[in-house]
């Protein structure tokens, strides 16, 4: 069963996640229309379409239970698809800076339009493979901060994009499961770098444990 909005104010709440009455009216905008587009075009598993607020905006916010993130940093997310965690990310967070990514051309079309929508200034979104962006100098050690929720094992996707990252940046990967491989194959490939699983809980939202949900922060050592 579907939460509604004021038990969702609820759960952030009760996480240390604040969120003003204009931030939650944006949300549930958010996700009304993500539901409408995901019918034209599939930006989430159609089952999920009544517990978006829950299983994918929750979600994305769950990071800054764990998580700081400065005013006016620079953010990167890749893979967002219909936007996540980045675009729930700078509703909380308008000050920052975040550029939504993904290949998938007709995703990012929505996701753009639904981006400004939100009214925040400093939040754009664009079609490209982020692997690119290693080719383009002005994104060279350039962000704060590189989002992903569940796009690629973390060898690859650091491969695509670590030297976009700030030499005290962070990546903040939202992943599930059993972790170890994949953990283990990265620390391999990049050994300069710490690695930290935090497993999200969450009062209100058990789900996360259940699932076995984490965030993973990577930074250089």
């Amino acid at each position: 069963m579907a939460i509604d909005l004021s038990e969702f104010w609820t759960i952030c709440s009760m996480n240390s996640i604040v969120l003003s009455v204009e931030q939650l009216e944006t949300i549930e905008r958010y996700a009304r229309e993500l539901v409408y587009w995901n019918q034209q075009v599939n930006l989430i598993s159609r089952k999920d379409e009544d517990k978006i607020m829950e299983y994918h905006i929750l979600h994305s916010l769950a990071i800054l239970k764990y998580i700081e993130i400065p005013k006016k940093s620079r953010c990167l997310d890749i893979g967002t698809g219909g936007g996540f965690p980045g675009l729930p990310l700078t509703i909380a967070n308008p000050d920052i800076k975040m550029l939504l990514t993904d290949s998938i051309a007709k995703k990012i079309k929505i996701t753009s339009m639904l981006a400004k929508h939100t009214g925040i200034r400093h939040l754009e979104a664009k079609t490209m493979r982020v692997e690119d962006l290693m080719k383009q100098k002005d994104h060279i050690a350039h962000y704060d901060f590189i989002f992903a929720r569940a796009v690629a094992r973390i060898k690859m996707l650091m491969g695509w994009t670590y030297q976009l990252l700030k030499k005290d940046g962070k990546y903040v990967l939202l992943k599930g499961g059993d972790l170890s491989e994949e953990i283990d194959e990265a620390k391999k490939s990049f050994p300069n770098f710490d690695f930290n699983i935090i497993p999200i809980q969450m009062i209100g939202a058990e789900q996360f444990e259940q699932e076995e949900k984490k965030i993973v922060v990577i930074k250089m050592k």
